[in-house]
C-alpha cells in the first residue's frame, strides 16, 4: 500500500518541483502589444505567472491531499486499498492521451480559451469525484479530471510563452512556481485534517473555489492567442501516440509492483511497437501531433536529452525516499511525510535566487556545475542512516530539492531559446510528453535498482544498504547529463538570463507598446 500511494503521485509532485515553465526566442509579444481580454491594459509577467499558478496549485494540492485519503476512500467503497490504483492510473492514462494534443487544440481554438476550458474540465472531474459512490464511477471521474490536467500544464506554459517578454522569462518562472510549490507542502497536513475532522470528499470540493478564481482571472487578465495557421487533424498520430504513451506509462508504473512484471513487460513492448509505428507515421507527415523534427534544434535537443536523464533520477527519488524512511529506517508515515516536504521547501527557496544566478553565470556553466551538485545531493540521500540527526536529514533533502529545482528551471527555460513562434505549441506538447514519460521511467529505474541490490542476499525487505545502491545508480544517471550540458553554447540563453541587452525586436515591441 505504501508503494502504491507514493509511486502514483511521484510524477505529478516531481513535475511541480520541475521548474515547470520554459521560455523561447522571438515570441509574439502578446502582453506587450495586445490589450488584455475585456479591453484592459497589458499586464506584467507577475500577473500572468500567478494566474497560471492557480491551476498548478490546484493540481498539486489535489494530488498530495489525495494520498492521505486512499484508506478512507477504500473503506467507503468496500474495496481493498490496492484497488484504488485503477483510479490513480486512470489519471495517468488521460495525461498520456491528451498531452500530445494540447498544443494542437491551443493553436486551433486559442490558448486562453483552451486553458480556461481545461480548468473547467478539471473542476467537473473534481466535482464528480466528490460525488462518487463506487469505484467504477471514481475511475471515470478521475479520467475526466486527468483530461483537464493534461491540458492545464502544457497550455499554461504556452500562455506564459506568448504573454511574457523573453528577458522576463526566468523571473516569470520563479513567480509562477511559488504557488505551485505550496500545494505539495500543505497537501499532507491538510489531507490529514480533512480525513480526521471532515470527509474525504472535501478534498475534491476544495478545488472548486481555486479553479473558479483561476477562470475569472484568466478571463479578465490574459489575452487570446492562437497559431497563425490552422493545422490538419492527425487522428492516426493521436491514436498511435496515445496507445504508445499510455502503455509505456502504465508499464513503467507496474514494474515496481510485486507480481506484475510480466504484465508490465507486455505493456512496455506494446508501447515500444506502437511508438515505432508512430515514428514511421510522423516521418510521412508535415505536421504530426508530436513533431520529432524539433530534435534538430540544438538547445531544444540538448535540453530534452539532458533533462530526460536528470528527470529519471527525479522520478526515482519520490519512490525511493519514502520507502527508505519508512521501511529502511522504521519511521512512521506521518514522520516520513513531514521530512519529505524538505525537498519542496528547498525548491521554493531556490526560486528567489534563480534569476540572479543565471544572470551571473549563464546557462551552460550553471547547468554543468549545479547538475553535479544536484547529483551529489542524491548520492548523499543514499548514505543517510537511521541514527543521523533529523535536522541533518532535513537539511540534506532541502539542499537536494534546491539544486534539482534550479536545474529544471534552467532546462525548461533554455529549451525554447531557438524555437520559432509558429512551432511553439508543438514544442510545448513534445516537451511535456517527454517530461511525463521520463518521470515515470524514473520509478521503473529506481525500483529495478532496489530489486537488484536485494537480489544477492535474497532479502524480501530492503535494508538501508540496498537503498544506498539504488540511490547511487540513479545518481550516476543524472551525473551523465553533464556530457550533454557541456555541449550547450557558452552564449546560449544570454538574452533570457539578462546577460546581454534585449534583442532589437524586443526593443521595437516595447516602443510600439509605449506609443499605443
Amino acid at each position: 500500500m505504501l508503494r502504491l500511494r507514493r509511486r502514483s503521485l511521484a510524477s505529478i509532485n516531481a513535475e511541480l518541483r520541475d521548474g515547470v515553465i520554459p521560455a523561447s526566442e522571438g515570441l509574439r509579444r502578446v502582453a506587450d502589444v495586445t490589450p488584455a481580454a475585456g479591453g484592459g491594459q497589458p499586464h506584467n509577467y507577475r500577473t500572468v505567472a500567478l494566474i497560471i499558478a492557480c491551476a498548478l496549485f490546484m493540481e498539486g494540492m489535489d494530488a498530495t491531499v489525495l494520498a492521505t485519503a486512499l484508506p478512507a476512500m477504500a473503506r467507503d467503497f468496500h474495496v481493498p486499498v490496492t484497488h484504488l490504483s485503477s483510479a490513480l492510473t486512470a489519471y495517468l492514462l488521460a495525461l498520456a492521451i491528451f498531452i500530445p494534443a494540447s498544443g494542437r487544440f491551443a493553436d486551433r481554438f486559442g490558448a486562453k480559451t483552451v486553458f480556461r476550458l481545461a480548468i473547467l474540465v478539471f473542476l467537473a472531474g473534481s466535482l464528480l469525484c466528490a460525488q462518487a459512490r463506487d469505484l467504477p464511477f471514481l475511475i471515470l471521474a478521475r479520467f475526466l479530471q486527468g483530461a483537464g490536467g493534461a491540458m492545464m500544464i502544457p497550455i499554461g506554459r504556452l500562455v506564459l510563452l506568448r504573454s511574457v517578454r523573453k528577458e522576463d522569462m526566468v523571473a516569470a518562472t520563479s513567480w509562477l512556481i511559488m504557488p505551485a510549490l505550496v500545494g505539495p507542502i500543505i497537501g499532507p497536513p491538510l489531507g490529514g485534517f480533512i480525513i480526521t475532522y471532515l470527509d474525504w470528499r472535501w478534498i475534491f470540493y476544495l478545488n472548486l473555489p481555486v479553479g473558479l478564481l483561476g477562470v475569472v482571472l484568466v478571463t479578465k487578465f490574459i489575452a487570446e492567442v492562437r497559431g497563425e495557421r490552422p493545422v490538419r487533424a492527425d487522428f492516426l498520430g493521436f491514436i498511435l501516440s496515445g496507445v504508445s504513451l499510455g502503455c509505456l506509462l502504465f508499464g513503467f508504473e507496474m514494474t515496481s509492483r510485486s507480481g506484475e512484471l510480466r504484465g508490465a513487460a507486455a505493456l512496455i513492448a506494446v508501447g515500444l511497437v506502437t511508438g515505432a509505428l508512430y515514428v514511421r507515421h510522423a516521418g510521412r507527415r508535415q505536421d504530426p501531433i508530436l513533431d520529432l523534427s524539433l530534435m534538430q534544434i540544438p538547445t531544444f535537443r540538448l535540453s530534452v536529452i539532458a533533462g530526460s536523464l536528470t528527470r529519471i533520477t527525479q522520478g526515482a527519488q519520490p519512490f525511493l525516499l519514502p520507502l527508505m524512511l519508512q521501511v529502511g529506517f522504521g519511521m512512521k508515515a506521518s514522520s516520513s511525510g513531514a521530512i519529505t516536504i524538505a525537498g519542496a521547501m528547498g525548491s521554493l527557496g531556490m526560486k528567489w535566487l534563480a534569476p540572479g544566478l543565471l544572470r551571473r553565470f549563464g546557462f551552460r556553466r550553471s547547468l554543468v556545475v549545479n547538475g553535479l551538485l544536484g547529483a551529489a545531493g542524491y548520492a548523499v540521500c543514499g548514505i543517510l542512516r537511521p541514527d543521523w540527526p533529523l535536522p541533518v536529514i532535513f537539511g540534506v533533502l532541502m539542499a537536494s530539492g534546491f539544486f534539482m529545482s534550479f536545474q529544471f528551471t534552467a532546462y525548461n527555460t533554455i529549451a525554447y531559446d531557438e524555437i520559432d513562434p509558429g512551432r511553439m505549441s508543438a514544442a510545448t506538447s513534445f516537451y511535456a510528453t517527454f517530461q511525463q514519460l521520463m518521470l515515470s521511467l524514473g520509478i521503473c529505474v529506481g525500483a529495478a535498482a532496489l530489486h537488484l541490490a536485494m537480489a544477492p542476499s535474497g532479502r524480501i525487505t530492503p535494508q538501508p544498504g540496498d537503498f544506498t545502491v539504488a540511490f547511487l545508480v540513479v545518481t550516476a544517471i543524472s551525473a551523465s547529463a553533464t556530457i550533454w550540458n557541456l555541449k550547450f553554447s557558452k552564449t546560449a540563453g544570454e538574452e533570457m538570463s539578462g546577460r546581454v541587452p534585449r534583442s532589437p525586436q524586443g526593443q521595437v515591441a516595447q516602443e510600439q507598446t509605449a506609443k499605443s
